[in-house]
């Protein structure tokens, strides 16, 4: 307890003030003095003699002080105080120095926010995300991934054991009708427990119930977004028990999702949610809650708290089994995967994985390249400072305290840059959106969290960066040789060992620039591969739309009327040369079919389940879309629904099932229905340029007609006028019925390579910041090398060497320091590149001419970096150097 009250009182002593001390101590002062007066000392000698007395008033401050406050957090004031002074008297150097770290740790913040925000928390308003995992189906010894039908979903819901609950959810596009409106709307379709499961409470009404999940088409309800009840309904709170018509049926809202809930899908915010007994009117192909070989749910589920994803998988692999075993026409080869959310396969988290995870090590190199810049800046002040340390030392100071002194400063710059760093990363905080391309109808949803996580671990990183920062140049004052450094001929000579430390600096800030450098090239490389590689099918002189005829209110024989009458029309419009409707186009986020498919005549393995995707198309599609045909024949207005059951397929089904055998004439089964092989079409690219070739077939579309279509036109005329051209067709034939976005092929390409755009941009970003800073290094080095080696300059010119001599011999020395500052970024960039693997098409991690350029482009910096000091130098006067 006595130590206590020592402590709290020294604690105090800390704020109060020295005045009471001040005046006793005076006052003791005068009366000694005038006591010695009295003795028959002058005025002068009685004062003289009392300060003598009392040892000096400074040294019984110092002791009160000492016994009575606590020295180290009075220490600390004077260090800060000080401290900001310093930087004041070297304002130039300081701002360079904050704005540097301010760029390192906003850049840090930025990229960590976005993976907090996407990969790891994408989900606000849902509680304990890190127990989320997703769900997808794989076939065994493969990578390729499904969905999982609704009969197998609610098997692993009712045999595992590991889970809280089981959550399906699938996105959907649909029609939204409000009054004589229509507008496309985002949408999910998912299980009864959505909202339980997810712990998210509606601000009114309710989320669905039990019975809710089973019925075909039994229960239209609908839960809308917060945003959609307050922007179309203007917050009415009187909406619940409204109707709104969804794809044509009417549905009743009987919820409103709180503020602040998106949904579960990256890179949308959904305006809302109807039950899986919906299934149908949402999800094209049919009624599927009964199929077990229709996948179409994407699957969440919520582990158990101590429930780690190795185990779970483990349980969940095991029902996979017994599913197959029970169920083999269907589950034969498959298993079910649990991924964690930062990789979920159907959304954007896991498109963004590779791309963020090489950002995330990325902008570590920047904040490293930052810190070696901002070392080598305080190294150069430290070095400026050392005749002030040698007078510290020499009167008393303990190289403790000044060590303590150089880390408060450092402290101070990181305090300043990390307030810094944070404006900047919330300015940043939405940059990700500006990747992802514009469409109708898509509120993107891609935000940086930037919660106490990501400042916490941001913080911390600066103030550990900033402290060993202090260190470097703390250690080279730690040598200090204090009867050399008094001595006024050597000052201003540079140390060996600090020379060494600040070469070192540089060359791994140029090293880790060539890394950054040569992953950009790479990434960029990779994005040009994929502008000229050929997917299959003509992308400059087609044109994709969708028709809308659902909120027109079309029903399924006054559709075909219409849509025979339409692309009658359209074909007849000059410089049109081809139209046919599809079901789905190429790279489009409304996915293909797919279906489990049999093959007459060809052998299954133990484990093997044929699986194919495939699109209902209509007559001179493939003509339309440029696809070449291989043999037999494309389907013609005679493939309707009392013609036998035909298909087209792609070279690589034929390849893989047929062997070396034209399978025209051939049998396919598809869903139990047996189809005749009429022709084979050249491989295209279905949904990535990337993708590996994969097995893919037609069906007709007039054999299984859709209202829902799109319009595929091939035409030499501008895109805009074609459009302009069959808005008016479309006016003509019925005022209601709309067109939605007219795109080219290209056009639509490009919008799903946005990842690998984005990948670029942000290499781009932190090459040329890297560059940039490696620059400015090298730069400060050979500046610094000039100026403290005017001397030695002037004195070889004294002897006879030639100006060029003097630029040969600093720039010699600038190439020398990049020169092995490229050679370790060689060695860390052929092991980091290795991550962009999954980034880069057609192009090798250690592309050699990617390195060489690299290389050259990183000399060709150091040269113009050098250049400024080295003309300088040629410009020393001998004479003056020597005086």
């Amino acid at each position: 307890m006595t130590g206590l009250r020592v402590g709290f009182h020294r604690l105090l002593a800390v704020f109060r003030r020295e005045r009471d001390l001040d005046v006793e101590l005076a006052f003791h002062v005068e009366m000694e003095t005038a006591a010695n007066i009295r003795r028959g000392m002058s005025p002068d000698q009685a004062r003289t003699a009392a300060l003598v007395r009392f040892g000096g008033l400074e040294q019984v401050k110092a002791a009160w002080r000492e016994t009575r406050t606590l020295a180290v957090v009075e220490n600390i004031g004077q260090d800060l105080r000080f401290g900001v002074r310093m930087l004041r008297r070297s304002p130039g150097l300081s701002i360079l120095a904050i704005l540097c770290l301010t760029l390192g740790i906003g850049a840090t913040t930025s990229v960590l926010s976005w993976i907090e925000g996407i990969l790891l928390r994408p989900f606000p308003a849902v509680a304990h995300q890190e127990r989320l995992v997703a769900i997808a189906s794989i076939a065994r010894g493969t990578s390729e991934r499904d969905d999982v039908s609704w009969p197998d979903f609610q098997d692993l819901a009712h045999n595992c054991t590991q889970f809280e609950s089981f959550i399906a959810d699938r996105i959907t596009g649909t029609t939204l009708s409000i009054g004589n409106r229509a507008e496309r709307a985002m949408g999910s379709v998912v299980s009864a427990n959505y909202f339980d499961a997810l712990d998210v409470h509606p601000e009114l009404g309710r989320g669905f119930e039990p019975a809710e999940d089973f019925g075909r088409n039994a229960h239209p309800v609908v839960v809308i977004s917060h945003r959609m009840w307050k922007e179309r309904y203007r917050g009415d709170p009187a909406i619940i028990g409204r109707t709104q018509m969804l794809n044509g049926v009417v549905h009743t809202i009987v919820g409103v999702a709180p503020e602040g809930f998106y949904g579960t899908f990256v890179g949308y915010q959904f305006q809302f949610w109807a039950p899986a007994s919906m299934q149908e009117v949402f999800d094209p192909g049919g009624y599927k809650l009964e199929d077990r070989g229709a996948p179409w749910v994407e699957g969440f589920a919520r582990l158990k708290p101590g429930v780690d994803i190795r185990q779970a998988q483990a349980e969940v692999s095991a029902v996979a089994a017994r599913l197959e075993s029970r169920y083999p026409a269907t589950n034969r080869g498959r298993n079910f995967r649990l991924y964690p959310l930062s990789q979920t396969p159907f959304n954007n988290a896991g498109t963004l994985f590779p791309t963020l995870r090489i950002a995330l090590i990325m902008v570590f190199c920047v904040l490293l390249i930052v810190c070696s810049n901002v070392g080598n800046l305080l190294l150069v002040r430290a070095m400026s400072r050392r005749g002030e340390m040698s007078l510290r030392l020499a009167l008393g100071a303990g190289r403790g305290r000044l060590l303590q002194q150089l880390v408060a400063e450092g402290l101070i710059l990181s305090s300043i840059a990390t307030a810094g760093g944070f404006g900047v990363a919330y300015v940043c905080r939405d940059m990700m959106m500006l990747f992802y391309p514009a469409r109708p109808g898509v509120t993107v949803n891609l935000p940086a969290e930037i919660d106490w996580r990501v400042l916490v671990f941001s913080a911390g990183v600066c103030a550990l960066s900033t402290l060993v920062l202090s260190l470097v140049p703390a250690r080279q004052t730690g040598n200090l040789d204090l009867a050399q450094t008094m001595n006024s001929s050597t000052r201003g000579v540079v140390g060996g060992r600090a020379s060494w430390v600040r070469a070192t600096l540089v060359a791994i800030q140029v090293s880790l620039g060539f890394v950054l450098l040569t992953s950009m090239g790479l990434t960029l490389r990779s994005v040009w591969q994929l502008r000229i590689v050929d997917p299959g099918f003509s992308t400059r002189d087609v044109l994709t739309t969708g028709i809308d005829l659902v909120s027109a209110g079309y029903g399924q024989p006054r559709a075909r009327i219409f849509q025979d009458e339409l692309l009658s029309r359209v074909q007849a419009l000059a410089g049109v040369k081809a139209a046919a409707y599809s079901r789905a186009t190429p790279f489009s986020y409304r996915g293909f079919f797919s279906a489990r498919i049999a093959v007459d005549g060809y052998h299954l393995a133990p484990d093997e389940q044929p699986a194919a995707e495939y699109n209902q198309v209509g007559p001179g599609y493939l003509a339309a879309m440029a696809i070449p045909l291989l043999s037999g024949r494309e389907f013609t207005l005679s493939d309707d629904e009392s013609a036998a059951p035909v298909a087209v397929v792609n070279e690589t089904l034929a390849k893989q099932y047929w062997g070396g055998r034209d399978p025209v004439g051939q049998r396919l089964k598809v869903k139990d229905r047996w189809m005749q092989v009429v022709g084979v079409a050249r491989l295209s690219r279905y949904n990535t340029l990337a993708e590996t070739p994969k097995p893919f077939f037609y069906v007709p579309l007039r054999q299984n007609p859709a209202i829902g279509v799109s319009l595929n036109i091939r035409t030499a005329v501008a895109p805009d006028v074609v459009a302009e051209a069959l808005r008016g067709v479309m006016r003509s034939l019925s005022p209601s019925v709309g067109v939605s976005e007219v795109i080219t092929m290209r056009e639509q390409v490009d919008r799903m390579s946005w990842p690998n755009r984005a990948a670029v941009t942000l290499l781009g970003m932190f090459g040329g910041t890297a560059l940039l800073l490696a620059a400015v290094g090298l730069y400060g080095v050979m500046s610094h090398l000039v100026s403290q080696s005017t001397r030695e300059f002037g004195l070889r010119m004294a002897v006879g060497a030639n100006p060029m001599d003097l630029l040969r011999y600093v720039l010699s020395r600038g190439l020398l320091l990049t020169g092995g500052g490229v050679v370790l970024g060689v060695v860390a960039a052929l092991a980091l590149t290795r991550l962009l693997r999954n980034l880069l098409y057609q192009v090798s991690p250690r592309d050699p001419w990617t390195f060489i350029l690299s290389a050259l482009v990183m000399v060709l910096v150091s040269l113009i970096a050098c250049f400024v000091p080295a003309w300088r130098a040629t410009r020393i006067d001998p004479v003056r150097a020597l005086s």
